[in-house]
């Protein structure tokens, strides 16, 4: 990842306003860290879609995909069945906005709540 993961902890995330459990955070950094690739190119157009709206981008191309990009990927392919609430129950708006806290990028963050201002994202 770009960041230290001293950079990055779940404190300064749930102040960001996450909701992911400590648990699933580190596991999803652990997998992020693991991640060269998204075997799925639709997981790479969803997040596009969304930054695109949102007024930004992200340094995705063909041989290294952005952090951020990594992360909305691995957790939107998580599988938690028989869980009430889990992440992947979230938009891809949403769960985009919760990779970019767990990388701790509010200015970025910023911009994707103010692109969807009908999509809560607390």
């Amino acid at each position: 990842m770009e960041r230290g993961d001293c950079d990055i902890n779940y404190e300064r995330y749930r102040q960001l306003g996450g909701i992911i459990n400590e648990g699933d955070y580190k596991k999803a950094l652990t997998r992020v860290a693991q991640t060269t690739r998204l075997r799925e190119k639709t997981l790479v157009a969803q997040a596009e879609r969304v930054v695109g709206v949102a007024g930004f981008s992200l340094n995705n191309d063909k041989d290294c995909l952005d952090d951020v990009t990594t992360l909305y990927g691995v957790l939107r392919t998580d599988q938690k069945p028989g869980v009430e609430y889990h992440h992947g129950q979230m938009s891809d708006e949403r769960l985009f906005a919760e990779a970019l806290r767990m990388l701790d990028r509010p200015d970025l963050l910023a911009k994707v709540i103010e692109a969807y201002p009908n999509i809560s994202f607390v």
